[in-house]
């Protein structure tokens, strides 16, 4: 009776094991060992010699010019990727909450960008964003209007790398807004009819409100994969540097450049920890402002 009694009570802990030792050698040591790398002064040619550098690899950052601007190019490129991606999304997954023909096949069809590599999707815009023989430039000289050097433009090579991001994630965000539109009760829908209220209206007053820990949810991971902006950038003209004069070089590239460009591994983990300090940033003020928002709500008895 007293070995069934210890082996109830211990034998949660022994189903979750597997979990917590994994996360202790994938997840939690690379972390530590991250931040105690930083704290170095080591080289890629040999990685064992150690010189101690304290707070050095952070003071030499936050001196450096580029640094701040690959942290500019990184919330710009974010925020010209994520408002338009969401809002598109959310647009998509409103469409396809109604009942239409062939249902099946657009929510199928949402899920082709995202399955698509990034490598193959980040050519193929590299080539439509072409300067001298690009599709983009094509159309817009059609409307009467000059070609776009969007390779080497600080704003436009920022709006092509934007705009790849754009394409492989706004239809899984659509499903997953409408996997939350779904979730919504259909009383209230019924209610908001019956009282003369527009489909506009629902979607203000009801559906809103009902997927805003959905686009909350969205919002933080956007952000988080907005900060950690890798592959597009780097395949679209295949430099590390984000361009000649570093114009889409992101928070990504400049770690990658830093480590395996320059050596520099201590510096290297020293961006990595910058960067993981600048995701929780972002997501506790996106957190703080929907508690806010959700308190607002409680107060005043009516959504936001």
């Amino acid at each position: 009776m007293t070995l069934t009694r210890l082996w109830r009570s211990v034998s949660p802990y022994t189903f979750l094991a597997p979990f917590f030792t994994l996360f202790a050698a994938f997840g939690l040591f690379p972390l530590l060992y991250t931040a105690f790398v930083s704290l170095h002064r080591v080289e890629l040619q040999d990685p064992g010699a150690m010189e101690w550098r304290g707070l050095g690899n952070y003071t030499a950052l936050l001196s450096d010019a580029f640094f701040w601007q690959a942290l500019r190019n990184t919330v710009v490129i974010g925020a010209l990727s994520t408002v338009p991606q969401l809002a598109m999304a959310l647009g998509l997954a409103h469409l396809l909450n109604y009942r239409l023909r062939g249902r099946t096949f657009f929510r199928t069809a949402m899920l082709l960008p995202y399955a698509t590599s990034v490598a193959a999707a980040t050519l193929v815009f590299a080539q439509l964003f072409g300067r001298d023989f690009g599709l983009v430039n094509y159309l817009l000289s059609t409307a009467g209007l000059g070609p776009v050097d969007w390779q080497d433009g600080t704003f436009a090579s920022q709006v092509a790398v934007a705009s790849i991001v754009v394409w492989r994630w706004t239809g899984y965000n659509a499903l997953i807004y409408l996997a939350g539109m779904q979730s919504i009760p259909a009383e209230l829908y019924e209610a908001a009819e019956m009282d003369g209220a527009s489909r506009w209206r629902q979607f203000v007053h009801v559906t809103l409100p009902g997927l805003r820990p959905t686009i909350v949810f969205t919002v933080i991971v956007s952000t988080i994969g907005a900060t950690q902006l890798f592959g597009e950038p780097l395949l679209f003209e295949g430099s590390v540097s984000g361009g000649i004069s570093h114009q889409y070089q992101t928070l990504g590239l400049y770690l990658y450049e830093q480590g395996w460009g320059f050596f520099h591994l201590g510096r290297a983990a020293a961006v990595a920890w910058l960067m993981f300090l600048l995701i929780l940033l972002l997501v506790g003020a996106n957190a703080l402002i929907a508690r806010r928002r959700s308190r607002r709500e409680e107060m005043t008895g009516a959504p936001a």
